[in-house]
């Protein structure tokens, strides 16, 4: 049974085997043997993930997803993330932490984040094969798309994945910030 952990600086290398039986709240990446605490647990960055569960929870049926927030994700040997949002494509088997790429991996930042050591994150998620990244700067009110060329500012009002009906409204993602 996994138990609820605290990460504590002495702390920090674990074994593969004794991340995955521990819980931390809040879950954490595991890269080579060390275990790295995500940024998350402000307003904005919750509220954008709200949303975005939303739209993609909605949707569900007619674009043939699934909607997974903060899962692991095995993204090579002694390597796991933990996505803000995954998508997986309806009918993808997973035995408790993804292990085969996602249709689309989606983070959200959060105050204490960089884009440069974002960057390190989502190149995990291409080298697996994750075929569409997203990154939501609930700061600068800007999407990106992050290819192995790096990072492309979203100008179009909508987000769409190639060959699927998913379509996400940028401004709509980023118009819960703006309410009373």
């Amino acid at each position: 049974m996994a138990t609820a952990h605290a990460i504590s600086a002495e702390e920090r290398f674990v074994s593969e085997e004794e991340y995955l039986r521990t819980s931390y709240r809040p879950d954490c990446d595991y890269v080579d043997g060390r275990v790295e605490e995500r940024n998350l647990g402000e307003f904005e960055h919750g509220r954008v993930q709200f949303v975005l569960l939303r739209i993609f929870g909605t949707h569900e049926a007619d674009w043939k997803i699934v909607t997974v927030p903060e899962c692991r994700l095995q993204v090579g040997p002694k390597r796991y993330r933990v996505p803000d949002v995954l998508i997986l494509r309806r009918g993808q088997k997973v035995n408790r932490i993804v292990r085969e790429a996602p249709l689309l991996c989606i983070e959200v930042l959060s105050p204490e984040d960089t884009w440069a050591r974002m960057r390190a994150r989502l190149n995990d998620y291409l080298a697996m094969g994750v075929e569409h990244v997203w990154c939501f700067d609930p700061g600068a009110r800007e999407a990106r798309r992050y290819t192995a060329d790096g990072f492309e500012v979203v100008r179009e009002t909508e987000l769409a994945v190639a060959g699927t009906a998913i379509s996400v409204n940028v401004a709509e993602v980023f118009s819960v910030l703006d309410q009373d």
